[in-house]
């Protein structure tokens, strides 16, 4: 296959042209994860119980080189994606990361200008990287943190990894100019909800961009129940307690989070609902795991395998053919028909994909 089919140049839903899926979703935003290791046991994402010292991840030979991601990357970009995440697990783990960043930052929009490329990390080696991941191109980071108290996070992270390293890797964000500065928080009933008003006081006064993430059923390893879940009313009546808020619209179509900004002006926060508010219809997201494999959902339980097509003989047509092939028969919406049924159904575990 040489040439593209029409897909390729129907309107997105924002006017720009893209690839459409079965309800009309574009698709415009690629993560990519880099590494499926994590230096830290998550007890939401890789509880130690599960991925202990004998856990196999993944031959080094079985991930995809920088130059086959960013080969992959041009073609999605060709079909209208916009922004590149880079994720792991902990994509910090994975070596030279800052040579993948260069090749990647010299990706351009179809239409000109650069495209958005960011990073989320548990930032605990940003001191270290911080400087060399921007000279390199990368635009702005996510950091994820769960808590300020110090004995909570130790105890979410499950390798006893003290939250002042995490700031300080914050402040080494700051300092190589990575901003503006997302802060992920993943609440859960009975683990860190008493630190959910603090988190907003400390984002408030820092100046960084706080977002919640309602507890979710992401594969099959972390024990998720409903009832862990904090739900995304709840997180904004508690903050608005201490300072009142008031709704934002959203930046752009697809955007995952629902928008309050602080009606004394200091600054914003955002609840990512996808349990209690499920924003399936506006999803512009596509996953790329570590190894190559394609999923259009976050709780995909079917990969569509890329590397073999990158490492071959095909042609940049016919990798653009098969993307177009995956995404235009997409019909994902797994948090909309949340059930019984669908929860015991077999998923992708959220270290995999990056979240």
């Amino acid at each position: 296959m040489t040439t593209d089919p029409e897909p390729f140049a129907d309107p997105g839903f924002d006017g720009r042209p893209g690839l459409l899926d079965r309800r009309r979703r574009a698709l415009r935003d690629l993560r990519i994860s880099v590494t499926d290791r994590c230096n830290f046991r998550c007890t939401y994402c890789m509880p130690m119980e599960v991925f202990g010292r004998d856990y196999a991840f993944l031959p080094r030979e079985e991930l995809l080189t920088f130059e086959e991601i960013e080969r992959l990357a041009r073609q999605f970009v060709e079909l209208g994606v916009q922004k590149l995440r880079i994720t792991g697990g902990e994509p910090l783990v994975r070596r030279d990361l800052p040579r993948l960043i260069d090749l990647l930052s010299r990706i351009e929009l179809p239409e000109g200008g650069p495209i958005d490329l960011t990073l989320t990390t548990n930032g605990s080696a940003l001191r270290a990287l911080a400087g060399p991941l921007a000279a390199a191109g990368l635009q702005r980071v996510t950091v994820s943190l769960d808590s300020l108290d110090d004995e909570v996070f130790r105890s979410m992270n499950g390798v006893d990894f003290p939250v002042s390293r995490v700031l300080d890797g914050i402040a080494a964000a700051r300092e190589a100019g990575l901003e503006p500065i997302k802060i992920n928080v993943v609440a859960k009933r009975g683990v860190n909800e008493a630190s959910i008003v603090p988190m907003a006081g400390w984002a408030r006064d820092e100046g960084l961009i706080l977002r919640f993430i309602e507890y979710m059923d992401v594969g099959h390893s972390n024990g998720w129940r409903v009832d862990d879940v904090i739900p995304a009313d709840e997180i904004v009546s508690l903050i608005d307690a201490a300072w009142p808020l008031e709704p934002v619209e959203s930046n752009y179509r697809g955007e995952v989070a629902g928008r309050w900004r602080y009606r004394d002006g200091a600054g914003e926060v955002g609840v990512i609902s996808s349990v209690t508010q499920p924003f399936c219809g506006d999803c512009t997201r596509a996953r790329m795991s570590a190894e190559g494999t394609l999923y259009t959902c976050l709780f995909g339980s079917d990969g569509h395998p890329l590397r073999d097509l990158v490492r071959g003989t095909v042609d940049d047509a016919a990798l653009r053919a098969a993307i177009a092939a995956i995404w235009t028969v997409r019909d994902d919406r797994y948090s909309e028909l949340r059930s019984a049924a669908t929860t015991d159904l077999p998923r992708i575990e959220m270290f995999a994909i990056g979240g």
